[in-house]
């Protein structure tokens, strides 16, 4: 489903099947004998780069899937909104013209988005609703979900030039599979450090993608000319998202998690047979094995090692394991404290009294308190004002 016959080159750089075409070329004293192995290679089934058109990893698929996933996100996001409902349950809105969908309070929320009580009741990953609530499908509707319009849109940005990319390179199921696995693997990472926080978006799946595009070189070493330039701009870009992950506000154990699932399943997913094989596959005499001895090692050590992740991690998980407990400097990887942020990430707890129409609220992280007049505000109004309160 969404084959087509066309060949092309994988995503990064060019690969060895651009040298064939120059193969006989090269030489112009040499082109009887370069027609004599034209003859010979016609005669057993054709050039490698024709013999390659009949291999299914080498050929481009439409890209479909990605852009459902980011249709998909967005639709999650508008219903999110909708359920928000910031006019009536909070009052204090941000872009009021857009009635029910305006946002929350940019001192509440300032990536404009709705506010942590509804993601909580939309499925995002809440560990004590996980541990305690048998919720453990917030472990994936958590990817689905985004905090804002900002995290929406660099997140979706990001999926589709890596995403489409690389789904006409191996197809919708490889990349599928890469896409939401990579993203169960960030969340249960982050359950296991970020244990009081409402942890939302699909950071981690996109990270996945990442991590698979770096081992698919490591993996498939043989058919790339230029792998070093490659690696390093890949290690580049990486290594300035998860700096960028070390601000306040930022779930970079997702990232991390994500990152290393989708590392290790890319060698397991995005295999494809060395270019040895290729090269000799319809040739008379005995053949190479269609993966070498690497490739097989590699896919080997990463499923384990994946399987033992996955395990471990859901065990540790659903037996209430705090990470930080076992890993005393796990927390700077998520956030380092300067002079012009804290860390602090317990969530808002207030302290409410309310007399009349008068409703005070105080802060117990801060000590701050406030005085609002407010009869019968909801949950949401009041957790809203609370927020505000502890920034």
């Amino acid at each position: 489903m969404g084959e087509k016959d066309s060949e092309t080159a994988p995503i990064w750089g060019r690969t060895r099947q651009s040298e064939s075409n120059n193969i006989h070329r090269m030489d112009v004293e040499s082109s009887a004998l370069s027609e004599q192995h034209r003859s010979q290679n016609r005669s057993r089934g054709g050039s490698y780069e024709e013999r390659g058109r009949g291999v299914k990893e080498f050929r481009s698929w439409f890209s479909w899937l990605i852009p459902c996933f980011v249709i998909a996100n967005v639709v999650v996001f508008v219903i999110t909104m909708y359920v928000n409902n910031c006019p009536k349950n909070s009052g204090d809105c941000f872009a009021g013209f857009l009635g029910r969908f305006s946002f929350q309070s940019t001192k509440e929320n300032p990536l404009l988005g709705p506010s942590s009580l509804t993601l909580r009741t939309m499925g995002g990953l809440d560990v004590k609703k996980v541990v305690n609530g048998d919720e453990g499908w917030r472990l994936l509707s958590c990817n689905w979900l985004h905090g804002g319009v900002v995290h929406l849109l660099v997140n979706m940005l990001t999926l589709l030039f890596i995403g489409m990319r690389m789904e006409r390179e191996f197809g919708f199921i490889r990349i599928g599979l890469l896409y939401l696995i990579s993203g169960f693997g960030g969340s249960i990472l982050s359950a296991l450090f970020l244990r009081s926080n409402i942890s939302v978006g699909a950071s981690g799946a996109v990270f996945g993608l990442l991590g698979g595009m770096l081992s698919e070189i490591f993996i498939n070493w043989t058919i790339y000319t230029n792998k070093v330039v490659t690696i390093i701009t890949l290690v580049l870009i990486v290594a300035v998202n998860l700096g960028l992950g070390v601000l306040p506000g930022v779930d970079n154990f997702a990232h991390i998690g994500g990152f290393a699932t989708g590392f290790l399943l890319g060698f397991v997913l995005l295999i494809r047979p060395h270019y040895g094989w290729i090269n000799q596959r319809n040739a008379p005499a005995a053949k190479p094995h269609k993966y070498n001895i690497c490739q097989a090692i590699l896919w080997t050590v990463s499923l384990l090692l994946l399987l033992g992740w996955f395990i471990a991690g859901l065990i540790s998980l659903f037996n209430n394991v705090d990470g930080n407990k076992h890993c005393s400097w796990c927390h700077y990887l998520s956030c380092v404290p300067t002079s012009r942020w804290s860390c602090n990430r317990e969530p808002a707890s207030c302290t409410t009294t309310q007399l009349g129409n008068q409703l005070s609220i105080t802060c117990l992280r801060n000590g701050k308190s406030g005085s609002y007049i407010l009869a019968n505000p909801s949950d949401s109004r009041i957790n809203s004002l609370c927020v505000q309160l502890c920034r």
